[in-house]
């Protein structure tokens, strides 16, 4: 079992910065794969991020490639969400969510189904 707790979104203008955290309980966090997804009004939940388990390894989505950042701390059992260069169009709720169905960081990491385990999420809202 994993519990996961998002903190650290807000509201910032566009091309400003916020740094999201996932922390989460249990002793075999580093077991897992972990996600950040986001979800807009009225849209569809959709990937942004995956980090496989000793943070080796990261897969992004096309629209945030080079303006996001994942990373992990095993040792303090959490997972954060660099995000620079904010657009409205980031505007969303941002959950993370894990995984130990797969260990590779794939393309495959991109599908909400195979994560057992969501965070409540965390508000992050972009102004023009």
């Amino acid at each position: 079992q994993v519990q996961l707790v998002e903190s650290g979104g807000g509201s910032v203008q566009a091309g400003g910065s916020l740094r999201l955290s996932c922390a989460a309980s249990g002793r075999t966090f580093s077991r897992y794969i972990i996600a950040w997804f986001r979800q807009a009004p009225g849209k569809e939940r959709e990937f942004v991020t995956a980090i496989n388990g000793n943070g080796g390894s990261t897969y992004y989505a096309n629209s945030v490639k080079g303006r996001f950042t994942i990373s992990r701390d095993n040792a303090k059992n959490t997972m954060y969400l660099q995000a620079n260069n904010l657009k409205p169009e980031d505007t969303a709720v941002y959950y993370c969510a894990a995984t130990d169905r797969i260990t590779i960081v794939s393309r495959v990491a991109a599908s909400p189904v195979l994560y057992d385990y969501w965070g409540q999420g965390t508000q992050v809202t972009v102004a023009s």
